[in-house]
């Protein structure tokens, strides 16, 4: 009895244990997961989900590859050893992230990135067109247009905006730029970083923006890209860091990519003291860092590792997060990656160089991030939506009206602008009049060069249908034929006015585009020299990436408009600007040299023991050319006149933790309805360390009718006025500070000072 009892017992312990199983089996089959679950924090996802991932699913996470997708990258991503792709598109996205998400133990989505820097498939002038509007409003407008379009065919990331600050034109990439203050670049940077990212990154129509190039690569010696940067501490903090600063710290950039070059001696790509100490530590970035293009395996070619382990070693120590297409094979640039990280950290983590946490630290960032895009829940594009947000009717006409703000009118003599719509003849000259792929400048996207309206559509639409348009090429943009010269100097001869278009090609700025030279390529000047021989009036229109050296121009041709690359709007806005149905209103982020022997030259230098004196030959000067610009830093005209007065500050001393109201009266004494953008600088005249001799502070636009007078405020924060002082620490001591108001750095109109005094 006994035994059966027993035996019974046994029976439904083993019964109970059964139904206990299989209970919580089933159970546990129908919970979800807590990182699939979007109810839960984002820090309870993160964890849930790293705490899943082997090492190698880690180290998978930290791997960019790019287009094509071979079959060696399908295999990888099935099995979660990557993270990201780039230059991957439309509906192929969702046939790459259907593997990531539906054929993998975890269901990772893969991040896709792309170039777009001025517009998707909506082209807006290039970075330093835009920064010439010094319309900061109307560039987040833009940027958030171009988001929108990328999201809308499966772009996630941008590695946008380049915030780089350029003072010299040699480099190719100044074009991608907001020119060369660090407060206007500073202000530019914040509104495309907003404009990328919205309000909400999970937003369908945003995408994660990545400020590059992190840092200095705008100071590359002898303006050749990829170049070494030898540049102080002073000047870095100073020059360099601040736009990147406002990109992060105001802005909240998600990304951040490293630079190729080195910084006085360490690759930014594996320099901890940009990365780690100034990024991490002193501005509290939470996002992930990116290595640029190879820029970790560069680091053998620097010199600084000794094989790829080593290099994946630094730039990892150093605070790279993920690698972009890293290789370190001679086919680098072209060949299929061999990604670094990919074939090094479980190396590293085993032989205990890095440990497992370090990589959880960095997996976490990117894992952040994708959770914050909503890539979980939507980890598909929906393609119907590309035919209704790209290269809309609203698109199409924003990008005219910041193609028209980006204009700047750097000479008018006699004001032959704006001309007549009902001028009887007007020739059309020269080899970018009628070009319709240049104006898309560099890094177009997905632009095509079909959508552009070139400057010789834009005036034949715009003028009296009585009005006879004739056009010759003249010349080639390169090349040193001069055969076609003499047609376009017959066309000429028969006109009213001759409107000649010259400049650069679209790849003669941009990456891999630094020049020796500043002058019109080819022989360009020698057609416009042609044309203006003529006597008859002539109208130079430039189309560039970059500050050109065209003294003979700014002393000869009695109009100049600078455009640079305008985007597919071009012809419409250059016409509107031409012909005085837009009154041009952008002013120069960049300084325009005389020659190339000023370069680098830009407003913000800073004085000598014996400052530039024309009269005095031991004074620090050139004996063949003056100090001078040929157009200065802020500079532009137009078809009206302002004029300023009634300057009042509300306080003349202030505490460093104060701020003063600076206000001034505009006037509008001509007969055009125009926009000035007033702009402020101040020079701290006695301090502990040197300073420029004025820097930008602060700019405001004011839009005025002929005869209209307005009152414009303008406030300073004493924290703007601060420096770095012996020790590099920032500091607003106290002390006289001059203020300077103008029309450009070189164009003061009134002038007082304040005086900042100890709490």
């Amino acid at each position: 009895m006994k035994n059966n009892v027993s035996r019974c017992s046994n029976v439904l312990f083993f019964v109970f244990l059964f139904c206990f199983f299989t209970v919580n089996i089933v159970l546990g089959a129908d919970k979800t997961p807590v990182y699939k679950n979007p109810e839960n924090s984002l820090e309870e996802r993160v964890e849930d989900l790293l705490g899943r991932m082997t090492l190698e699913e880690k180290i998978g996470q930290m791997n960019q590859y790019s287009a094509p997708f071979t079959e060696e990258c399908e295999v990888l991503t099935e099995k979660g050893r990557v993270g990201s792709f780039l230059n991957i598109t439309g509906r192929e996205k969702n046939r790459i992230q259907k593997i990531a998400v539906e054929n993998t133990r975890l269901g990772i989505p893969l991040i896709f990135g792309l170039d777009v820097i001025h517009g998707y498939a909506t082209v807006f002038p290039i970075p330093l067109g835009m920064a010439s509007s010094w319309d900061p409003d109307l560039v987040k407008k833009a940027v958030s247009i171009a988001a929108r379009e990328a999201a809308s065919d499966g772009v996630d990331w941008t590695f946008a905006p380049m915030v780089d600050i350029a003072r010299d034109a040699r480099w190719g990439r100044i074009a991608e730029g907001a020119g060369e203050d660090p407060y206007l670049g500073s202000v530019i940077a914040k509104a495309q970083v907003e404009g990328f990212q919205g309000g909400d990154l999970s937003d369908p129509n945003t995408i994660l923006a990545c400020a590059k190039h992190f840092v200095g690569y705008g100071g590359a010696v002898g303006g050749r890209d990829y170049n070494t940067v030898d540049v102080s501490e002073r000047t870095l903090r100073e020059v360099y860091l601040p736009p990147f600063r406002a990109a992060v710290v105001d802005a909240h950039a998600g990304t951040i990519m490293s630079a190729f070059n080195e910084i006085n001696g360490i690759p930014a790509t594996a320099n901890p003291f940009t990365i780690q100490k100034i990024l991490r530590e002193e501005w509290s970035f939470n996002g992930f860092v990116l290595s640029d293009w190879n820029s970790i395996g560069e680091l053998i070619r620097h010199g600084i590792a000794k094989d790829p382990a080593e290099a994946a070693y630094k730039a990892f120590k150093s605070g790279v997060d993920m690698d972009m297409s890293g290789n370190y094979r001679d086919d680098s640039i072209t060949g299929t990656p061999d990604n670094i990280y990919q074939r090094n950290l479980d190396k590293l983590v085993k032989e205990k160089l890095v440990s497992e946490k370090e990589i959880d630290e960095a997996v976490k960032r990117i894992l952040k991030i994708k959770f914050k895009l909503g890539l979980f829940e939507r980890p598909y594009l929906d393609t119907t939506r590309a035919r209704i947000n790209i290269k809309s009717i609203e698109n199409i006409k924003v990008a005219r009206e910041i193609a028209r703000e980006s204009i700047i009118l750097l000479k008018n003599d006699n004001k032959l602008l704006p001309l007549s719509k009902a001028t009887k003849s007007i020739a059309i000259i020269g080899p970018l009049a009628n070009s319709r792929r240049d104006p898309l400048g560099s890094w177009s996207a997905h632009g095509d060069s079909s959508d552009v309206v070139t400057i010789l559509e834009g005036i034949r639409n715009k003028v009296s249908s009585k009005t006879k348009v004739y056009y010759s090429k003249g010349c080639n943009i390169l090349g040193t034929s001069t055969e076609n010269i003499d047609e376009a100097v017959t066309v000429a001869k028969k006109c009213d006015v001759a409107i000649v278009v010259v400049g650069e090609a679209r790849n003669m700025s941009g990456e891999a585009a630094s020049r020796a030279y500043l002058d019109l390529p080819g022989v360009q000047e020698n057609l416009i020299k042609a044309i203006y021989e003529t006597g008859v009036p002539v109208v130079e229109v430039l189309m560039n990436g970059r500050p050109l050296s065209i003294s003979w121009s700014a002393e000869n041709i009695p109009a100049i408009v600078e455009t640079w690359f305008l985007g597919i709007q071009t012809g419409n806005a250059i016409a509107d600007v031409l012909f005085g149905d837009y009154n041009p209103s952008g002013k120069l982020p960049v300084t325009f040299p005389r020659t190339i022997g000023q370069v680098p030259i830009y407003y913000n230098y800073k004085n000598t023991g014996r400052p530039y004196n024309p009269d005095n030959r031991f004074s620090s000067k050139y004996i063949d050319v003056p100090n001078t610009p040929l157009f200065p830093f802020g500079h532009g005209l137009s078809y009206t006149d302002f004029e300023y007065s009634n300057l009042k500050i509300d306080k003349k001393k202030i505490r460093n933790t104060e701020e003063v109201n600076i206000s001034l009266n505009i006037k509008n004494t001509g007969d055009y309805e125009g926009i000035e953008i007033v702009q402020l600088y101040m020079n701290d005249v006695v301090s502990s360390v040197t300073t420029p001799v004025k820097e930008l502070k602060g700019f405001k636009s004011v839009s005025l009718k002929p005869g209209e007078e307005k009152t414009v405020s303008l406030i300073v924060k004493a924290s703007q006025l601060g420096i770095y002082d012996y020790n590099m620490q920032y500091v607003v001591e106290p002390g006289k500070f001059d203020i300077m108001i103008g029309k450009s750095s070189e164009n003061i109109q009134l002038i007082d000072s304040i005086e900042v005094v100890d709490n």
